[in-house]
């Protein structure tokens, strides 16, 4: 009796010292979950083992030296292993066998650019991840483009600070330019609005050479650019971004997306900057960047049912600056000269798709209503305008017996009413433009090709055709050729389109009469990927001509006091050749060269000439490191701006400027950041090379003369701009499937 209650209390004791674990052992084909009757939970090293109840659970003793390997198996699952410790003991395991009948889950990385042109596609499209927005300041849509040598984007006047894209040589009206397929940064937009979107809220760049398709609009005569905007459900919980520079300019913009349900979901962007600070860093006695604020917000839905997609949100801003003279002259007995920029804009767009039984067939509209104005005054010259606009876009895609063969036809409308008042000026104007089209895609094995045309009804310029092809032949498995063709036209808005034109005493003479300018493009590419240093890399050859039939012309040198407004009477062309290198050395280094040439010409005065402040050479070259550990980004942009054309003026003695052709001009812009958890924190500079243009601006001191022009500006106008910043993160949690523990 006194052994067994020795051995008793041995036993008792035994068990206190290893303890045991329980817990319960589930199994999963992903659709249902059960416990598992029978399965075997085994102690590896050990060698002891036990089978779960018909309620799967189970309990077991460690053994005294740990750790060990708990090995759990059921007939038709695939086994699973815990490692178990001394600090296991007493604890509870619920843990979830997936069926043997599920295949393997196989993961693959790859390191992802964020700067390429895709392979997939027919067009030539050059995608801009929101890794190469991080590259830059990058706090409004006019810095997005700071590291892509194929669109440039230019200071319009020396006193307003308003930029202006450019691409393929060409003003920032003839490519389109779109939000998501919704049209953006047109009419009243096209002159300040690249301060509307910060860049911040974006996610990717799209960037099309040529024409672009019939399903986007009829606009697309030099390219089109699309901006894909971060979507609620899968941008951040929390994004904050804090931005300050040696101008002055504070930012901060602020991301945060969340859930609503199973089906909903929600996002919020919102953006603010001021600039409080006057600087004049030329001593010219003029602002060499503009003061004032501007505030954006954005906020959208998101539903994704079974068998409907649909979204729906507003866009708006408020943008207020002042130029001009500094405080300190405001009292000249001459007179004060005031810059004043005010927008305001609203915009309220949505978007609905339906899913078809019919397998690759579905219906798509998208809808768009916009309100804006813009107030501007330049010393004594003011311009009001207002805009309303409506757009909508109806898609059908389907396709013809497989997915080699698709189709889209649709339907489309824009209601524009457009109302300009400038010095004795006026013009005003209600379009209504219905339109159909239609567009077929074959992808075969090599040869791909897109071929489309649409029909639109002007109200006040009666039917327009525009035709488009787009090819791309495969000649190797490293070689894509690309080749298109396509009409574009719009109708031009003389006023808003030059409205820094108003930065001179010139006067305006308004065109006869307005008609839709009309182009015709063609070119092509070729696109050569190779291996180097075991990395991938790519060399690409673009070349592509823009014939005008018609065209708004905006002379300068027909007469030294007038801008004179006319439609096309002789000749206008671009010729714009690209060729871009991009390789890796090593996984962690990045490198891009490019070159650019343009030949831009048109009949101004009595001649054809090359377009004004426009450079036919530009040499490009961006270099990017990041850290084996990803903790330390280094990036650096370095471009050469050749020569350019400079409109002949007078001066204030009544003689003709001398200097009628831009200097060669460097300008390097580099930045580091340091990556900590969920926050960045950067640093950066802008112009380190502190290039300026030597006086900007012709007869400062006599800003109401007949001799005054800020308008002749081809290079930077502030030296040196240090910036710092940083981000703080926190992404949206994920409904995480159940897993093999919890």
């Amino acid at each position: 009796m006194k052994n067994i209650a020795i051995s008793a209390l041995c036993v008792l004791f035994m068990g206190t010292l290893n303890a045991q674990v329980k817990g319960v052992v589930y199994g999963t084909n992903k659709k249902e979950k059960e416990a598992l009757y029978g399965a075997k939970v085994k102690i590896l090293h050990a060698n002891r083992g036990v089978y779960t109840d018909e309620d799967g659970t189970f309990e077991i003793i460690l053994p005294k030296e740990l750790p060990d390997t708990m090995v759990f198996s059921a007939i038709g699952y695939y086994p699973d292993t815990i490692i178990v410790d001394k600090k296991d003991r007493f604890i509870s395991f619920n843990v979830t066998l997936y069926s043997d009948q599920l295949l393997p889950e196989m993961v693959a990385s790859a390191k992802k650019g964020t700067h390429s042109i895709s392979r997939l596609k027919t067009l030539h499209v050059e995608e801009i991840g929101s890794g190469e927005l991080r590259k830059a300041a990058c706090c409004n849509l006019s810095e997005s483009f700071e590291t892509n040598a194929s669109v440039d984007v230019n200071i319009t006047d020396a006193v307003s600070g308003a930029k202006k894209i450019q691409m393929m040589g060409l003003d920032g009206v003839y490519t389109q330019i779109q939000f998501e397929n919704i049209p953006y940064l047109r009419g009243l937009e096209s002159s300040f609005g690249l301060n509307s979107m910060s860049g911040t809220w974006i996610e990717s760049i799209q960037i099309t050479k040529g024409t672009g398709n019939v399903v986007n609009g009829y606009e697309s005569m030099a390219g089109l650019v699309n901006l894909e905007v971060k979507k609620p459900h899968e941008m951040e919980a929390l994004y904050l971004n804090a931005y300050v520079n040696g101008m002055g300019r504070t930012e901060l913009n602020f991301n945060s997306g969340f859930k609503l349900g199973k089906k909903w979901s929600s996002g919020w962007l919102a953006h603010g900057s001021v600039h409080p600070i006057e600087m004049d860093y030329n001593k010219d006695g003029f602002r060499d960047m503009p003061n004032g604020q501007n505030y954006a917000v954005m906020n959208r839905y998101h539903y994704q049912g079974q068998k409907m997609e649909g979204q729906i949100g507003f866009n708006a801003y408020w943008d207020d600056k002042q130029g001009g003279q500094v405080s300190s002259l405001r009292n000249n007995p001459g007179g004060f000269y005031d810059v004043l920029l005010k927008s305001r804009h609203i915009d309220v767009f949505a978007k609905t798709g339906f899913f078809m039984k019919k397998p690759g067939h579905s219906i798509g509209v998208v809808y768009n209503v916009k309100y804006q104005t813009v107030d501007a005054t330049f010393g004594k010259r003011a311009f009001q305008g207002e805009e309303k606009r409506g757009y909508i876009n109806a898609i059908y895609d389907g396709i013809f017996g497989t997915t080699d063969h698709k189709f889209k036809v649709g339907l489309s409308g824009v209601y524009s009413d457009l109302r300009q008042h400038m010095d004795s000026l006026t013009s005003d104007r209600i379009e209504i433009v219905p339109g159909v089209f239609g567009e077929y895609t074959f992808t075969g094995s090599r040869l791909s090709a897109v071929v489309g045309a649409r029909g639109d009804y002007h109200n006040l310029f009666g039917v327009q055709f525009s035709p488009r092809l787009h090819l791309k032949y495969i000649l190797t498995e490293w070689t894509d050729l690309r080749f298109t063709v396509g009409k574009g036209w719009r109708v031009p808005n003389y006023m808003i389109d030059n409205i820094s034109l108003l930065a001179s005493s010139r006067t305006w003479i308004a065109p006869d009469t307005i008609v839709p300018e009309v182009s015709w493009n063609i070119g092509g590419s070729v696109v050569q990927s190779f291996k180097l240093f075991g990395q991938t890399g790519s060399l690409a050859l673009d070349f592509y001509h823009t014939q005008f039939e018609n065209q708004m012309i905006v002379d300068r040198d027909v007469d030294y006091d007038q801008v004179v407004f006319k439609n096309l009477n002789g000749k206008s062309f671009s010729n714009s050749f690209q060729a871009e290198l991009s390789v890796s050395p090593s996984k962690t280094v990045d490198l891009r060269f490019a070159y650019k040439y343009l030949d831009v010409r048109a009949s101004y005065g009595e001649s054809i000439q090359q377009q004004v402040m426009l450079p036919v050479h530009r040499g490009f070259f961006n270099f990017g490191y990041k850290t084996r550990n990803k903790r330390w980004e280094f990036d650096m942009t370095f471009s050469v701006f050749g020569e350019s054309r400079l409109p002949q003026t007078l001066l204030p003695d009544s003689t003709l400027t001398t200097k009628n052709k831009s200097d060669v001009y460097p300008l390097l812009n580099a930045q580091i950041t340091h990556v900590y958890k969920r926050w960045d924190f950067y640093l950066g500079g802008e112009n380190l090379t502190n290039y300026t243009q030597k006086n900007p601006i012709i007869d400062a001191e006599n800003p109401f003369s007949s001799r005054f022009d800020a308008t002749r500006i081809w290079a930077p106008v502030f030296g040196v701009n240090v910036y710092l910043g940083v981000r703080f993160s926190i992404d949206q949690k994920e409904e995480k499937e159940p897993g093999l523990t919890e």
